[in-house]
């Protein structure tokens, strides 16, 4: 099926036409006719296949509609809550893109900015509102705010939004929501609390779509682990960093702390990178995701603030630096890459001490990581990969043992 026979207006097709999209992924196949036909949703689907389309489209559709046909109330019609700022404003691009040739108005707020120009955009009148829980409920307490007139309600990467403590939020939210109202979950995992709850907020006559539930990681994504020492891997990263010039990297940590100092190790050697975290302003935030998809610095080093639902065009590889503390972080972080129809590659670099962590996310991903045999003995990749942007091991056990012997050297020296 091809997105020009479904039953959406001819305007957001024209939108979807020049995006160069032609056939819904999995989860828009099975999500885009249950949402114009109002009923609610509990969809579960991993990351990268395409979820804010999935709700986007339909809702964009059903509002233009609505618009062109009658004279309509004012106020806000859906409103979509999402954890962080990053999502709020990518999902927001997502609407404004599909929905350029209609007459529906988006707009996204969230916190760490002025509210100023906030509030004045909301008192112009929009359709469809993006928003953090503590922006929001600022406003709605300010009376800048109202939310009685919404037909939609979208949870947005709702695990993660549970997991952060704003099950309480969302329940407050519904106080100021229509009881009769349609209401969207969507995320990429999801276990059996979560699962309880998200059951609490919609009917009882939800749908539930769920996508390659017993593999969490996406197809498009070749992923392996190498056993390295904790010193040593600033050492494999600017190895990978120069043999792919080209290619577009993304590295994840587990601190802001450590984002710093691997971004002055990569400095220490030439290598050009940025940091996002949570001590960033916004105005800096905005400006570091702006230079990474644009491409002109190559390299993010990044903690989990990033890893959820943000869509990076392009991102060639992920490393995991250091291991995430929880183990389906895993499957968010590795997400950044292999999105859509496109295939990338994500590197862990596991040391002894995280062992531990390694075998959880194995557990939670139910099959072992391929292992890159990266060892003193032998440092050539094991490896071959299938694209045209290649890790290029070669000369790594020079260079090693280059440092092996710095060390004994130093040792000596304090001897």
């Amino acid at each position: 099926m091809k997105f020009e026979d479904y039953r959406i207006s001819p305007d957001i097709k024209k939108s979807i036409a020049k995006l160069g999209f032609k056939r819904p992924t999995d989860i828009q196949y099975k999500a885009i006719p249950n949402i114009l036909k109002g009923e609610d949703l509990l969809a579960i689907a991993q990351t990268g296949t395409g979820k804010t389309a999935a709700f986007a489209i339909p809702v964009l559709s059903i509002l233009h509609d609505q618009k062109q046909g009658r004279r309509r109330p004012d106020g806000i019609k859906c409103l979509v809550m999402v954890p962080t700022r990053e999502l709020a404003i990518q999902i927001n691009e997502v609407f404004l893109e599909l929905g350029r040739h209609t007459k529906v108005n988006t707009f996204a707020i969230f916190g760490g900015v002025e509210q100023d120009a906030q509030i004045a955009k909301l008192q112009k009148g929009i359709d469809i509102l993006v928003a953090t829980p503590g922006r929001m409920f600022d406003l709605i307490s300010q009376k800048h705010l109202n939310l009685e007139r919404v037909e939609m309600l979208i949870l947005d990467e709702a695990d993660h939004m549970l997991d952060l403590g704003f099950i309480k939020d969302i329940r407050d939210v519904m106080r100021f929501l229509p009881k009769k109202r349609q209401t969207l979950f969507f995320s990429a995992t999801i276990d059996e609390k979560i699962k309880k709850i998200a059951y609490s907020l919609v009917s009882k006559a939800a749908i539930r779509i769920q996508i390659s539930p017993r593999d969490p990681v996406s197809k498009r994504v070749d992923h392996f682990v190498t056993y390295v020492d904790m010193d040593d891997k600033r050492f494999f990263l600017e190895r990978l960093i120069n043999q792919n010039a080209e290619a577009k990297i993304l590295v994840f940590v587990r601190t802001k702390v450590r984002a710093e100092r691997v971004k002055k190790a990569m400095t220490r050697v030439e290598i050009n990178a940025l940091t996002i975290h949570g001590d960033k302003g916004q105005k800096d935030r905005f400006a570091v995701m702006n230079e990474f998809k644009k491409g002109g610095v190559k390299v993010l080093i990044a903690t989990d603030v990033s890893a959820r639902g943000i869509d990076i065009p392009n991102v060639t590889y992920v490393v995991n630096y250091d291991l995430p503390e929880q183990a389906e972080n895993y499957v968010h972080r590795i997400g950044r890459t292999g999105r859509g129809t496109h295939s990338g590659f994500a590197i862990t670099f596991c040391s002894p001490d995280e062992k531990g962590l390694l075998e959880a996310i194995e557990n939670y991903i139910t099959k072992p990581i391929t292992v890159m045999e990266l060892n003193k003995e032998d440092y050539e990749a094991t490896i071959t990969f299938s694209t045209d942007v290649k890790p290029d091991w070669k000369g790594l056990k020079e260079e090693m043992e280059a440092f092996e012997k710095t060390k004994r050297s130093k040792r000596k020296k304090k001897k």
